[in-house]
């Protein structure tokens, strides 16, 4: 099944283009703009590349996936004919977030290029984040306390490596490691990166900013898990967060 018609339509509708001035950024008729629209003709190929360089979009993109609930033109292009659809919506208009559950983890590597796979993932919508692009990603293990193994981190897409904050925590997809969660430190070498997890008991690695696939920029956490007692007392926190060499002139108050 072609989605082309949807999508034009939509893509349309997202410039707040008529069908008239379509047709003049295009070259072709209105009347031409309209058939497509309505499926009852599809454009020759040398006029889909075209529409498809208008819209920055590849035409895979344009007519295997069904781009209607995007909710913005800018799509991010991050190589390799891949794009990264910005925003999607319900039908409240309400911006969504894909989540990437634990048992998916393994299969995102194989499909983190593949919009079907990421259309199928299941969506929430939290209206207090941020601008951009945001996708939720589960944490394994006790590497990154105090975040809990089983929790979820909402981070938002980087689109230059550059961007990168020295001392901030991402979510990284590397080609050998897949899905990890660390905090990121650069060394003297600008071709590599060092990844810390924040507790202490596991040994950084560096990294080459080649393997980098995609990194994402925290931005809250959800935790799944109720904190025990003990986890809750200010002495536990405190040696929690000396041991993660953080100083806090408050807690020394204490």
């Amino acid at each position: 099944m072609s989605y082309f018609a949807i999508n034009f339509k939509h893509l349309r509708t997202l410039k707040g283009f008529s069908q008239e001035q379509m047709a003049e950024e295009l070259g072709i008729t209105r009347s031409r703009v309209g058939s497509y629209e309505e499926g009852r003709s599809e454009p020759p190929l040398d006029l889909l590349s075209r529409i498809s360089d208008y819209f920055k979009l590849p035409i895979d993109a344009m007519v295997k996936n069904n781009l209607s609930k995007v909710s913005d033109t800018s799509f991010i292009n991050i190589g390799n004919q891949r794009i990264l659809f910005p925003i999607t919506v319900n039908e409240e208009n309400e911006d969504l977030i894909e989540i990437v559950p634990n048992k998916a983890t393994a299969g995102y590597l194989n499909g983190y290029d593949d919009p079907e796979y990421i259309e199928q993932l299941e969506k929430i919508k939290l209206p207090f984040l941020p601008s951009g692009k945001h996708r939720t990603f589960p944490i394994k293990g006790d590497s990154m306390l105090p975040v809990k193994d089983g929790s979820y981190i909402v981070a938002r897409y980087v689109e230059d490596i550059q961007d990168i904050k020295n001392g901030n925590t991402y979510v990284i997809l590397t080609l050998n490691e897949g899905i990890v969660y660390k905090r990121i430190r650069f060394t003297e070498n600008p071709e590599t990166l060092m990844l810390h997890s924040d507790n202490r008991n596991y040994q950084p690695y560096e990294i080459h900013k080649k393997d980098i696939l995609e990194l994402w920029e925290f931005t809250c956490c959800i935790n799944t898990q109720e904190y025990d007692e003990s986890e809750l007392k200010i002495s536990s926190i405190a040696q929690m967060l000396q041991e993660l060499g953080v100083e806090l002139e408050q807690l020394k108050k204490l």
